[in-house]
């Protein structure tokens, strides 16, 4: 077995992009719950890289393609829409799907350049954590997965025999 954590960034202080305290701190406790990760990878926006060094995990990878949707999925699916509203997306094989899809495809090929019982750390932003998942396991049922993950929130993914076998919702409190 393999695992992907996906986490969303941090707290930041808008309209910049850097971390505020509240979001260094919050980091911090959430990093003291997480395990080992054989790989991280972040957006290339500060707040995602922060967020990670902030959870107390060295950066292995920055990609722009973790800081942005692709054209004319905003117009489908808002960012804060949650888990339900990527599937229905999905179903719907426009824009949302497409990025759905090839997110996952990358996320696959993350996860399955890890060592057996290795994990990946992958930390990025609201929506596309979300595509993400969806993309990962998309005939799921997203409406039980919940709201849109808040800051330092995310998802755990298994992943066996060449795919995601099951998800975990990481809320924070």
């Amino acid at each position: 077995m393999r695992y992907l954590e996906m986490r969303r960034h941090t707290m930041r202080i808008k309209p910049g992009q850097h971390l505020s305290q509240a979001g260094v701190t919050l980091a911090r406790r959430v990093g003291e719950t997480m395990g080992s990760f054989e790989r991280v990878i972040t957006s290339t926006i500060p707040r995602a890289y922060e967020t990670a060094l902030a959870m107390g995990f060295a950066v292995d990878e920055q990609l722009d393609e973790l800081g942005m949707m692709d054209e004319g999925v905003d117009a489908e699916v808002s960012w804060d829409e949650g888990f339900a509203s990527w599937g229905v997306a999905l179903k719907r094989d426009g824009a949302a799907a497409a990025y759905s899809r090839k997110h996952g495809e990358f996320l696959r090929s993350v996860v399955a350049s890890l060592s057996d019982g290795g994990a990946a750390l992958v930390v990025s932003h609201g929506g596309i954590l979300e595509a993400g998942a969806v993309g990962c396991l998309p005939d799921a049922d997203h409406v039980t997965w919940g709201r849109y993950c808040s800051w330092c929130e995310g998802v755990r993914l298994a992943f066996e025999g060449g795919k995601f076998v099951s998800i975990e919702i990481l809320r924070v409190e």
